[in-house]
């Protein structure tokens, strides 16, 4: 397992998040808003967060990185939303790291790691959803054959975002036929693909006009070669390896959320002060504060589930339900904020300029991605009430 972080002192995240906001404050809305029109890359926005080494705090001092932990990562990703911009384009490089943390070797932690926190390389790609099982992750298709010192990859990856802005990407893939594992679980592996040396060698990207600027693609394998050195810890135990993750990754996203529940907020007490009709201004009106302050109080109290988590995490503690329960609730939080932030605007909420409409379709993507808010209830309900399996 990789080494955990030392607690932070409070002070020093109240500098990592003025830090981050210095960034934010470079990017105003009308940067996002080119982006958004021309589904492009932030680039410059990326580059900015690697140069200052925000998107190296999982990655332990000895490799280059912060080594800061959890906590650390969600309050930058919660700053960055809250200040109006998004992480979409880079959070996977912090929670796929820890697959490589806890499961790569030594040698496989020396080559990549130093140059992800240098920003020379970018892990930005997840390759996991495939378009005949979904969230069916022991039903995927790809498959990892074996031969000689390399692994020959085949099938289809969907919704891989950022694939066309990632050097490498973590990809599983069945080595074990389904109907040959002892165990549903089993024979699933997890490997580092360097789509730089992959990409016109069978390796194929068709990017995803969608509602949102995530980058998404579809990503095509067709006798893709890939190194066995490049296989993650054993043969057949990869799904483990990416449930591993998982709880770093809920937590991360949650704080996505709260970001965004707050800018949606921070917004509407804003235009409800300044708006007036009927003689006066708005949010002197029940109907519109009411909503608001539901807003913040589900907030607040999906924000103490967030931090409990990461730092149940940052102790090395099993925090499956808090992770699980601080994606729910945040992103339920941040979904209500974001219907409350259009009502309060009225039809300017539908102006561009505005950004709440751009902002509404971003938050709107975290009731399904990257897990299914049914999918954690149903979660809850079985691992934590001890209700009959569902599926």
């Amino acid at each position: 397992m990789a080494e955990l972080a030392d607690p932070l002192p409070d002070d020093d995240i109240t500098a990592i998040r003025r830090s981050v906001k210095g960034i934010c404050d470079r990017f105003p809305g009308d940067y996002w808003r080119e982006k958004d029109r021309e589904r492009a890359y932030p680039t410059e926005f990326v580059r900015a967060l690697t140069e200052d080494g925000f998107l190296s705090v999982l990655i332990p001092e000895a490799y280059g990185g912060s080594g800061l932990g959890l906590r650390a990562a969600v309050a930058i990703l919660e700053e960055i939303h809250k200040n109006g911009c998004n992480a979409a384009a880079c959070h996977a490089q912090m929670y796929t790291m820890g697959t490589l943390l806890n499961h790569g070797s030594d040698a496989q932690k020396s080559q990549w790691l130093p140059a992800i926190a240098s920003g020379d390389l970018r892990l930005q790609a997840f390759g996991v959803t495939e378009p005949t099982s979904g969230t069916d992750t022991l039903s995927l298709r790809t498959t990892a054959v074996r031969d000689g010192d390399h692994y020959v990859v085949n099938g289809q990856k969907v919704w891989t975002s950022r694939a066309e802005h990632s050097d490498l990407m973590l990809l599983l893939a069945r080595t074990t036929p389904k109907d040959q594992v002892e165990k549903k679980s089993g024979g699933l592996s997890v490997f580092v693909v360097d789509m730089r040396e992959a990409l016109g060698n069978g390796l194929t990207i068709r990017p995803i006009r969608a509602m949102i600027n995530h980058s998404s693609t579809e990503v095509f394998f067709e006798n893709v070669r890939v190194p066995a050195g490049n296989l993650l810890g054993e043969e057949g135990k990869g799904f483990r390896y990416i449930l591993d993750g998982m709880n770093a990754e809920r937590t991360l996203i949650a704080a996505e959320c709260l970001g965004d529940s707050t800018w949606f907020i921070d917004k509407a007490v804003a235009y409800a002060n300044e708006r007036n009709v009927f003689g006066g201004p708005i949010g002197r009106n029940q109907g519109i504060q009411f909503p608001i302050a539901r807003a913040h109080a589900e907030t607040e109290a999906a924000r103490l589930m967030v931090y409990r988590a990461a730092e149940m995490f940052d102790r090395g503690e099993p925090c499956g339900p808090e992770a699980n329960m601080a994606k729910l609730l945040a992103a339920d939080a941040s979904w209500h904020a974001a219907d409350m932030c259009m009502q309060t605007h009225g039809g300017f909420a539908f102006a561009e300029e505005y950004d709440v409409e751009r902002k509404f379709r971003e938050t709107r993507l975290y009731q399904i991605a990257p897990i299914s808010t049914n999918l954690i209830l149903s979660y809850v309900a079985e691992h934590v009430l001890g209700l009959p399996r569902s599926y």
